[in-house]
Order: structure tokens, then sequence, then C-alpha cells
């Protein structure tokens, strides 16, 4: 498949225009200069053929941190098939796009200079400027009122070979001509959990070959160099400026049949510290975990834990994820490990059911047992439990520790039945199911570990009138 690198200095659009090809709001826009660090990628269609959209970083070298987004901004250009070189309409042409111009040029591969923000026939006196560039395809476009777009993508398309049997995928009508293409976030938007559970409807379960796993955790504790780690190559940007990572990172290998997904998420900090930017990676983060099969929970070993760790932890159990608990930076040989790992369990005992993994994503060391775990913990998300053998592990778990009453009337389970994995969802038909306590559940629950091996998935655990549909109680539902 073909591929398009955008390329250019901060703040010229070229995440918007990489959001106006893709027709998704995928990229974070902004105003502030250096919002993308990583390179995005996505598969998109331009005149009905398949070809891969690169989002780079900012071309900038004012800092070590954008210096490390420069170097793989122009390494994603000698991957690409096709670039397109985006400058700011609204600005006189500098030395240094110039300079990067005729760099792209040398590679011999077909360049657009992209002139952006050119809104009306007025502005597009500024356009002539950049003749001095010497470029023999121009295209002044406006991203944001979609003028000129057009053009450009059809110039995209006579390089892209037709694919057999590739059709695009279904999409809304497309922007009017003056729409405002603009991410929006709410002021509002706060890092809170939930504490209303809502028992999910019943979904007919797709079965598939892809692993998603989040890389979760506060700022700085290492999640960059873990993925890049885990995926063998500089995929996301590492630097000790914390909050490098804005726009989540994906990755995927290829490990024993499977497809995993790694995507690398933003940093999070205490509600307070959260401003510009952040709120955008705060709600990409938010998206990312929705749709994830497996958290890496990932905690600083060579800091004390905070609270912060906890409340992203709890993101972990809001969105039902298996996990697997990474203590990162153990690096010191001396460290006690028994003291440690007694304060994580302490701290995050709703994640009791996930195992625990020291390393170094700095030297690597252990980093390849994760995928093995990633596995292990899949299969035990996935798995659906034996029915009669689920009912017989209730029925002695009754039998040892009876049910409390409710004002002395007896509460009973009929049976369990699992209707759902990804996790193991299982309801409990009882006579009385708003009267089984939170506490009962987790008794449940833990027996049902004791028989099956649950390490690394939670265990929801619904109870349930007789004829009762998935979609009828709103509050009964319980996360073990």
């Amino acid at each position: 498949m073909k591929k398009i690198a955008i390329i250019g200095l901060p703040n010229v659009g070229k995440s918007s225009l990489f959001n106006r090809i893709a027709k998704q709001r995928i990229a974070i826009t902004s105003d502030f200069s250096g919002t993308t660090r990583d390179i995005k990628s996505h598969q998109v269609y331009i005149t009905e053929k398949p070809c891969l959209l690169l989002d780079t970083g900012g071309l900038d070298r004012s800092t070590e941190l954008f210096e490390n987004v420069h170097n793989m901004s122009m390494e994603a250009s000698k991957k690409a098939d096709i670039i397109l070189m985006v400058v700011d309409g609204k600005m006189l042409p500098s030395d240094e796009e110039k300079k990067i111009f005729y760099a792209l040029q040398a590679r011999n591969k077909p360049i657009a200079l992209v002139i952006n923000k050119i809104d009306n026939d007025k502005e597009m006196e500024r356009a002539w400027e950049f003749d001095e560039f010497g470029a023999e395809h121009v295209f002044p476009i406006s991203v944001s009122h979609n003028r000129g777009v057009s053009a450009l993508l059809e110039w995209i398309g006579e390089f892209l070979p037709a694919v057999e049997g590739a059709t695009p995928p279904p999409s809304d009508e497309d922007e009017e001509e003056n729409d405002d293409f603009e991410d929006e976030w709410d002021e509002d938007d706060e890092f809170v959990e939930e504490d209303e559970e809502v028992i999910p409807e019943v979904v007919e379960e797709v079965e598939t070959n892809q692993i998603n796993v989040a890389i979760i955790g506060r700022v700085n504790v290492g999640k960059s160099s873990l993925l890049n780690a885990l995926v063998g190559k500089q995929r996301a940007v590492v630097s000790n400026v914390a909050g490098t990572t804005i726009d989540p990172v994906d990755e995927s290998i290829e490990y024993q049949d499977k497809i995993i997904n790694f995507v690398d998420t933003a940093g999070l900090r205490r509600r307070g510290k959260i401003e510009g930017i952040e709120k955008f990676a705060l709600m990409r983060t938010k998206e990312m975990l929705e749709r994830a099969n497996i958290a890496l929970l990932v905690l600083d070993s060579s800091e004390p834990f905070l609270e912060l760790d906890e409340r992203i932890a709890g993101l972990v159990e809001e969105n039902n994820l298996a996990c697997i608990i990474v203590l990162n930076k153990w690096d010191n040989p001396l460290a006690d490990f028994e003291k440690i790992t007694a304060e994580v369990r302490h701290r995050f005992k709703f994640l009791s059911y996930a195992p625990l993994i020291t390393v170094s994503a700095k030297s690597k060391q252990r980093v390849s047992k994760i995928k093995d775990m990633i596995l292990e913990v899949y299969a035990n998300y996935s798995q659906h439990l034996p029915t009669r053998q689920l009912n017989e592990v209730i029925r002695q778990a009754t039998i040892r520790h009876q049910i409390p009453s409710d004002h002395s009337k007896i509460v009973k389970i009929y049976f369990a039945t699992q209707y759902m994995s990804k996790p193991p969802r299982i309801a409990l038909v009882m006579n009385k199911p708003r009267s089984l306590h939170f506490s009962y559940k987790r008794y449940l629950a833990n027996k049902l570990r004791e028989t099956f091996n649950l390490e690394g998935s939670p265990i929801l655990l619904y109870p349930r009138a007789k004829g009762e549909r998935d979609n009828e109680q709103e509050e009964n539902g319980a996360e073990s």
C-alpha cells in the first residue's frame, strides 16, 4: 500500500489536513505549536484507492524533544512514496522551509507543495510568493474551508495503484464547503470516575485475531520507551519532558499467530494540572480504552506510588479491561521486590487479579516476557466457562456460605450462565436479585477464580430475575 507523508514546520495545518483526508478527527489539532510529536498513520481511500496516510510532527530543532520529533518526521519521509510539504500561506516563505523542501525533493519521489490557509481569492496573491521554491506541483488550499483539497486528492490519486476488490468504507455525506473542521473540547471535561453501574446489552461476539493493548500510566513513567522496546523500533518519541506523548501512538506486531496492536496513550496528570492540548489527550486516551482488550498499567518502581496511579488504574476497572501491572525502571538489582510488590497489591486491591512483572524498558530487560503474558491473559479474558462446572462452583459456594437473607426472606440463586466473554459476564438468575450484596458477589468471584484460570481478567456478575432481559436492569451489575 502506498504511503503518503505530510511534512512541514509546526502549526502549518498538517494534522488538520490529515483529518480532512481521513474524514475523521483522528489527530489532535490546536493552536499550540508542536501538538503532533509522533508519527500517526491511518488507512484512507483517495479516488477510491487505498493508501496509508502519515501525519508527522513539526520540523523544529529548538529543543532536544523537538530534535527527536524532527528526526522521526524526516525518517518517515524516506519511507513514504508520496510527500506533501505543507506551508503556512499566511506567512512569507522562509529559508528553512526552502532548505527542507529541497532536501525532500532530492529523494526523487512525487512531491507537492501544499500552501495552506488560503481562505479566499484575495489571499491567493500571497500564494505566488512561494513560486521561488520552484515546485512543479503547487496546491493552494484551505483545510478549514475545504477549499482546493479535491484538486490535491486528484493529483495524489494519479500515483496510487488500483487494488482489485478494494472498496472504500461507507461514510457520511461529505462536509459542506464551509464547515468548521476544528477539534473542540469541553472546558468542563474532567478526569472523573463514574459510580453508576450499567449492565451492558448482549451483543453478538465477533472472533478476531487482533488483541488491542493500551499502555497507560501517569506522565514520565516510561510508556513510550516500553512501546519502542515491545515493537523493536523507535516508534514513539522518548524524552525526559513530562507529557511528550499527546496523540495516542499505535503499532502492531505479529506474535504467535496473533496480531498485537499496542497503543501508547498520553500520560495523565492530576485534574488541576490538565490544561491546553492535554485535555485533547485525555479525551483520546478514553476513546482508546473503550476499544482496548488489555491494559498495561505502567508504574515507576523508582519513585513512591501516588494517588494518581490509583485513579489511572481505576480506568482499567471502569472499562472492564484485562490488565497486566508493569513495574518499569527496575534497574536496581538491590530493590526490595517483596516490599514493593506488597505495596502494589495493597494500593491496587481492585486489580488483585492482574499479574505483575518488573521490567526495564531502557535496557529491555524482561520486556519480551510481556508478549507471552498478553497471550495468556487474553485467553483467560476470552474464555467461555463450561455451564455445568460454573453452576457446580456456585452451588458449592452457596452451601459453604449461605446467601444472607432479605428481611428474613430466603435469597436463592437458581442457576448461572455466562452470556458473553471479553471479559466473562455471568448472569445469576435469582428470586431476589436486588438483595445480593456486593461483598457476596466478590466471594462468588473468588470461588470462581479458585476453579478457573482467570488471571488477568475481571469477572462481571449480574444478578437477574427469571426472564429478565439484559437491558432491563440498570443497577445490579458488579465487577469483581
